[in-house]
């Protein structure tokens, strides 16, 4: 009797033993059948995974001019600069090296009289492309904001409103280092722009946002990086100096308005270990990574930006 019924114990037991296998691997079907919808799901997503922004500076300064004097002048009919640089972007496919003044003036011109230039292009896919584009780049750039005069009395008026992330009156030399090879830790291209300036020179946000991150990083050094409100742009600072790198009491999570000092210039980075010097020229690494989708965000699919022309746009 007593065989019998570890015999029945036993059956029992690997009867049970049997069911939860067979369960686990109906679940890790599902979950595996899951995951390869939502993988291709995301492959068949449909947002802007490829941006070259190579628009020069005077471009980018006439067109922000119309912009501002439009607003400034109290016209019934406003210009849009972004708008100014996605019609000029499809007349010329992409390739400002045929930029025309006469294009531009007469874009605002025709505006101006109620008319819609964009309507005119025979790409209107094109058009919104480079819209969206160049939309997610610069939208915040412009704008209405408030400063105080020298009698102290706060003046609101509408302009510029990104700032040049070296502090103002600090000396700074660059220059277009954009896709430069860089070898440490492994062979790559420089997906940022470099700012030559002495250590210590204050570093401020050039748009307002929150910081997403901050710390030691073993390619940037001491590095912050922060996030607009919209996520649609992350702001990368790095090799921040030795020692005190971010401005007292800033952490992860905090807001920050344009303009405010995060850290100062170093020479931190390209090492395993915590503050280390081991930048041969003390500068200012600073990024834009584009974010059309969080998927974007930390993938070998992310977009930076040449930020050459920007910079010296806004200096």
């Amino acid at each position: 009797m007593y065989i019998i019924s570890s015999k029945i114990k036993l059956k029992k037991f690997l009867f049970i033993i049997l069911s939860i296998l067979l369960l686990s691997f109906a679940v890790f079907l599902v979950i595996f059948h899951n995951k390869k919808i939502l993988i291709s799901a995301e492959n068949n997503k449909k947002f802007i995974k490829y941006v070259e922004f190579n628009i020069n500076y005077k471009i980018l300064k006439e067109a922000m001019n119309e912009d501002i004097k439009s607003h400034n002048l109290s016209q019934d009919i406003k210009i849009d600069w972004i708008k100014i640089l996605a019609y000029l972007a499809t007349k010329y496919g992409g390739k400002f090296d045929k930029y025309k003044k006469s294009d531009l003036k007469n874009y605002v011109k025709k505006v101006k009289n109620g008319e819609s230039p964009e309507q005119e292009l025979e790409n209107q896919k094109l058009f919104n492309y480079y819209l969206e584009a160049y939309g997610t780049i610069l939208k915040d750039f412009l704008g209405e904001f408030e400063y105080k005069n020298k009698n102290n009395e706060t003046i609101k008026t509408y302009g510029l409103k990104a700032r040049c992330p070296i502090a103002k009156s600090y000396s700074f030399s660059h220059y277009d280092d954009f896709g430069a090879r860089r070898t440490f830790g492994y062979s790559r291209p420089h997906l940022g722009h470099d700012m030559f300036c002495s250590v210590g020179t204050p570093v401020v946000a050039v748009e307002d946002g929150y910081i997403e991150i901050m710390g030691w990083n073993r390619f940037g050094g001491w590095r912050i990086g922060i996030r607009t409100h919209d996520k649609k742009r992350y702001w990368y600072y790095a090799h921040l100096r030795k020692d005190k790198p971010f401005r007292p009491g800033l952490k992860e999570g905090d807001n920050i308005k344009a303009g405010d000092i995060i850290g100062y210039v170093g020479r931190t980075g390209y090492s395993n270990k915590e503050n280390i010097n081991n930048i041969k020229r003390s500068h200012l690494h600073i990024g834009l990574q584009l974010i059309f989708d969080e998927s974007q965000k930390d993938s070998p699919n992310e977009i930076w930006i040449n930020l050459y022309n920007i910079i010296f746009a806004i200096t």
